[in-house]
């Protein structure tokens, strides 16, 4: 299948500071590609290259054969943008605001009109269509601002973080939105710092982390690159110094790789049920009180532990 967006060698600085540094990855047409990493990791600023926000440094990217460089107008036609930030009027009701950003789009007339409704039926809203934004839930907005995204029927749309601060059943609603867009045809580019929704959506994943792009692929191609290594995530009190546990435990034989972060210390190993006893041995030794213990077989978690030596944290 042929791709719809190309990112050649990308850079984004900002003085010194490379916030996206040489990145290269390519999207087929109909694809969920995620883009995963830790807050910081230079997501949003390639998001924002992509969306003609941010003149590249260097390197570029084409988009339905069209360079956000030197065609910025062509690219602004086919893609489609969900921000981080809710882009939304709260003393307008949905319909209103979608008819609002409909116009910024040079959408009018009857045909905006049925569009919106479209719209609203895709993100299930359309039973409280002319209510207002500030009588939303937080998903319920979310809701929203993915449907101003999908108003000129773009190609690709880029949903950058879409169920940050959200509760968990808007969450699952927005992941089951997602899905099935992409099941009618849409071609999606979608960031976030949750292993699990990368996990559920994705047909391929970058990990991107400091602004590079550290591996790539289905998520069968990344969690090879662990082998078969299990992960044992280890919980402990908020007045234990996890990076000291981290330090002892990296010393017991068969455990990779360790990092501590938020009062949880993160270990590979190949496998979990030979080093679960002497991690808790060790633990009691410098006492320091392990609250509760998750194991989990090579994921995408593991491929950052063992890419960066730390844990993947929200």
């Amino acid at each position: 299948m042929a791709a719809i967006l190309e990112v050649h060698n990308l850079v984004k600085k900002y003085g010194d500071l490379a916030a996206v540094d040489d990145v290269s990855f390519s999207i087929e047409e109909g694809e969920i590609f995620s883009l995963l990493g830790p807050n910081g990791a230079g997501k949003t600023t390639t998001i924002s290259v992509l969306s003609c926000l941010l003149k590249p440094t260097g390197g570029d990217a084409i988009i339905g054969g069209h360079s956000v460089s030197r065609a910025s107008m062509d690219v602004r036609r086919i893609i489609g943008v969900v921000p981080q930030d809710i882009a939304l009027y709260n003393m307008l009701s949905a319909r209103e605001n979608l008819m609002f950003w409909g116009r910024m789009y040079d959408m009018d007339g009857a045909s905006l009109k049925q569009r919106v409704d479209e719209v609203l039926e895709q993100i299930g809203l359309t039973d409280r269509a002319n209510a207002k934004i500030e009588t939303y839930s937080g998903g319920m907005k979310r809701r929203v601002n993915i449907g101003v995204g999908l108003l000129h029927k773009p190609r690709i749309i880029y949903m950058d973080e879409p169920t940050v601060g959200i509760d968990p059943q808007s969450r699952r609603s927005i992941l089951d939105t997602v899905k099935d867009l992409n099941r009618q045809g849409m071609t999606v580019l979608y960031t976030t710092h949750y292993m699990e929704e990368a996990q559920e959506l994705s047909d391929r994943v970058g990990i991107i982390d400091h602004g590079k792009l550290i591996a790539l692929g289905t998520q069968k191609e990344l969690t090879t690159l662990v082998g078969e290594h299990d992960s044992l995530r280890l919980h402990i009190g908020e007045d234990q110094d996890g990076q000291v546990l981290a330090d002892a435990l990296c010393a017991l034989p068969n455990v990779l790789k360790c990092s501590s972060a938020d009062h949880e210390v993160v270990l590979m190993a190949p496998e979990a049920e030979d080093v679960l006893a002497p991690v808790i041995t060790r633990a009691n030794e410098l006492g320091i009180k392990i609250h509760s213990v998750d194991i989990q077989e090579p994921n995408l978690e593991s491929v950052f532990l063992h890419l960066t030596g730390r844990a993947l944290r929200d």
